[in-house]
């Protein structure tokens, strides 16, 4: 029986983050040690397609996870909270991801890609140690005065959808009052 029989069947012919019922193909989830149908998962052309090509995603499309995060199967429930981790700035999958518990070994997996494309070694920590990650929400522990901003972006403000600067592990970016500024991470808690 190959993967792609067993994990139809598995799914009964839908997507299994979706549900849809077109266009499915078998998505290897990394970092694979084996190709079994234990470490893939059936999508649908869409969902596929905005999981490689994350400039395209469709912050929408992803409630459906507020569904499909409760299955049992690992492989789904990594893509799952890979997803939602990817969306916790829009508000919604955040609140998900508190509800969301893995297994520790499926968590591990979970988080495994995270760095993966990190071919540098370069980790952005907050104040407190904590690893941050593009589109975590952090909070500012002290008042900064904004250089050309002319304003001073207060202790407590929530600076969401972050963006790492990838050559210095230091520096952040973040909106704050409207404005795109750069933030040194000694400055930032991450938010839970």
């Amino acid at each position: 029986m190959t993967i792609e029989t067993t994990l139809r069947a598995r799914a009964e012919n839908k997507c299994e983050l979706c549900g849809a019922e077109d266009g499915l193909t078998v998505y290897p989830v990394p970092p694979a040690s084996d190709d079994t149908a234990d470490q893939a998962v059936l999508l649908c052309a869409t969902c596929h397609a905005q999981i490689s090509h994350p400039e395209q995603v469709e912050p929408n499309h992803w409630r459906c996870l507020n569904d499909s995060m409760w299955t049992p199967v690992p492989a789904v429930q990594v893509v799952a909270w890979r997803m939602l981790t990817a969306l916790r700035g829009e508000g919604w999958p955040q609140d998900l991801l508190d509800m969301l518990y893995l297994e520790p070994e499926v968590q591990a997996w979970a988080e495994a890609a995270e760095g993966a494309g990190d071919e540098d070694g370069i980790v952005h920590k907050d104040s407190n140690g904590a690893t941050l990650a593009a589109g975590d929400t952090v909070t500012l522990i002290k008042d900064l005065p904004v250089k050309g901003g002319g304003f001073t972006a207060k202790r407590g403000t929530a600076v969401r959808n972050i963006s790492l600067v990838a050559d210095n592990p230091e520096h952040i970016e973040g909106r704050v009052n409207g404005q795109h500024i750069v933030i040194l991470t000694k400055f930032v808690k991450k938010s839970s």
